[in-house]
């Protein structure tokens, strides 16, 4: 332990500092109050970060995972505040990173009797902290209940949970050195094991694989580390290469066999390439877009993947390769051989894919194109930059658009996709890489939905980090454009009404209004030096874009039935609907001829 005296609560804080942790993510309140005085006394040593809303303070230890911090730790206090980490915990367990979650109790004394913010907080918390849920009740259970979760989140990439009650909080830390019947010795020891699959399935996998004409390579977040790795395979299989949304940042997307992004929002190179392959490697991902996949007969398919339970859940699989990404595709390159495959079909749906985006990009809009926004900030992006995404439109624009430098960090809440998630993930980035300048992405709708409230949180601490750039944009369509774009999808629906309008707000202006800097901007001819100054400011920025409404948001390589759908609800809206159906018209048309 790193304290041999004060009370439980030092205690606790004493072996979050045993195993790094450097920041806890929360918000006060009287139930946690005795480890906000821990913290105050160890401040030197730890920090406590207070976000604007439990919600957020868990968002950023999920953000913290992501950006590579290891385990993510959350405080909140009973009742309200432990339900508020709930969505945060929910896009930790969902994406696969790990979080620890500490969450206060009402004292001991009155549970069970329908006290002030009394919950069942196991029940609360059970599902979203699966792996490792814990009630502390006596003070010599510190160390191993700490322990416990520190190595099952690790072990399992997911958040888990431990519940203090207020006086167990206050009471007197255990004695160290105890050693007694009932008493558990634990240790801060962990370690991850060295995992290939077995030889025979390899050679199976190889077999799948060599025999193929017409190879595709699916990355996700778990080929994370073994990115040279998979070029080489899809290089010497004359395979093309696609990611899911979470893999994206992972490759170059300039190569000439990269297609981009599958699914929904992807690209229709993707499309083209999971269309016509005859074999297909998915290398740690767990994409959920099971559309997008070849049909089920059209390809054999091979899956690596560190977690067995995994394999063949979004696509049949024929061998799987349980085991880490690298370890396992430099076990398997050897038996791989060199074939020219379908190389030169694959280029040139990548160079039509990227002549359809430059049609986009390029499209005259009524007000400013918001893939224009995105594709800009490709020539600005700093090489040492993070980035964060929110959900809804902006997550289409940056999946086609976006072209990320090699090693630069993108993250989103992806497979639970949370409105929200852009600002609480940069400000983690941020204090996890002070010297690194962060671009967060949203639209106006999830800036209204809390990222207003945590420009208070960059108000407030900018001024400490090494590298003052942090930049957000915000999409400003008035609207919450996915939604909407969802609607017409079905049946030939108009969009519900005003249920998404998002009212108007001056972010700019807003921003400037605590201190720091914003501009607005209404032209496509603006966007750049936009860009520019923003990432060349001495302090963050707010770049408030006015963007169009009616920009389609069509799925790749949709079919004239499907967009006849969508044009049959436009027709039912008002005025202005006869802009967003020329766009659709012209979209589709881009796609036709690519």
């Amino acid at each position: 332990m790193s304290t041999d005296a004060g009370t439980v609560a030092d205690a606790l804080v004493g072996r979050l500092l045993d195993w790094g942790v450097e920041r806890v993510f929360g918000y006060a309140g009287d139930g946690v109050d005795p480890l906000l005085g821990a913290l105050r006394r160890r401040r030197a040593d730890i920090e406590l970060v207070t976000a604007r809303h439990e919600e957020m303070a868990a968002f950023m230890a999920s953000g913290h995972a992501k950006y590579g911090g290891g385990v993510g730790v959350c405080l909140a206090t009973q009742g309200p505040g432990a339900v508020h980490l709930l969505n945060g915990l929910y896009d930790a367990k969902l994406d696969g990173r790990p979080v620890l979650a500490i969450v206060g109790q009402v004292v001991s004394t009155a549970l069970g009797s329908g006290y002030q913010q009394e919950l069942d907080l196991h029940s609360v918390l059970k599902d979203a902290c699966a792996p490792y849920l814990q009630s502390v009740t006596t003070a010599e259970q510190v160390p191993h209940v700490l322990d416990d979760a520190f190595r099952t989140a690790l072990a399992t990439s997911r958040p888990v949970g431990i519940i203090v009650p207020h006086d167990v909080q206050k009471a007197d830390a255990p004695e160290p050195g105890r050693h007694a019947h009932g008493l558990v010795p634990s240790s801060t020891a962990f370690a991850t094991p060295r995992t290939i699959p077995h030889e025979d399935a390899l050679a199976a996998a190889a077999d799948v694989l060599s025999e193929g004409e017409r190879a595709a390579v699916l990355v996700g977040q778990g080929a994370a580390g073994a990115e040279d790795q998979v070029r080489r395979v899809v290089e010497r299989l004359g395979a093309g290469l696609t990611t899911s949304l979470l893999g994206k940042p992972l490759l170059d997307e300039t190569l000439a066999y990269h297609c981009g992004v599958m699914g929904h929002l992807g690209t229709t190179a993707s499309a083209d390439l999971m269309a016509g392959c005859d074999a297909l490697l998915i290398v740690g991902s767990n994409d959920p877009w099971t559309e997008y996949y070849p049909p089920p007969g059209q390809a054999r398919a091979v899956q690596v993947d560190i977690t067995a339970r995994h394999i063949g859940t979004k696509h049949p699989v024929d061998v799987a390769l349980v085991g880490d990404a690298r370890q396992t595709l430099d076990a398997l390159l050897p038996l791989l051989p060199e074939r020219a495959g379908w190389r030169p079909e694959v280029e040139r749906t990548v160079a039509a894919w990227r002549g359809v985006a430059q049609q986009r990009v390029a499209q005259e809009t009524r007000l400013l194109n918001p893939q224009r926004v995105i594709h800009e900030l490709s020539a600005h992006l700093p090489r040492d930059a993070q980035v964060a995404v929110d959900v809804g439109s902006v997550t289409y624009w940056y999946a086609r658009f976006l072209r990320l430098p090699p090693g630069v960090p993108a993250h989103l809440s992806s497979t639970l996709a949370s409105m929200g998630s852009a600002m609480p993930y940069g400000i983690a980035a941020k204090l996890l890489h002070p010297d690194r300048p962060v671009v967060a992405l949203a639209g106006d709708g999830a800036m209204q939905m809390n990222g207003l409230s945590e420009l208070i949180t960059v108000a407030d601490r900018w001024r400490d980090w090494d590298d003052p750039r942090f930049v957000v944009l915000v999409l400003d369509n008035g609207d919450l454009a996915e939604v909407s774009w969802e609607q017409r999808e079905m049946e030939g629906d108009p969009r519900f009404g005003d249920s998404q309008r998002v009212p108007a707000f001056p972010y700019a202006e807003y921003a400037e209004m605590l201190g720091l800097a914003g501009t607005r901007v209404e032209s496509a001819q603006d966007v750049e030096a936009a860009w520019r100054r923003a990432l060349d400011a001495d302090r963050p920025v707010v770049i408030h874009a006015v963007v169009d409404p009616d920009t389609p948001l069509l799925p790749p390589r949709s079919t004239q039935e499907k967009v006849d759908t969508m044009l049959q609800g436009l027709r039912q809206e008002p005025a202005g609907a006869d802009r967003a159906a020329r766009l659709l018209t012209e979209q589709y048309r881009h796609e036709s001829r690519g």
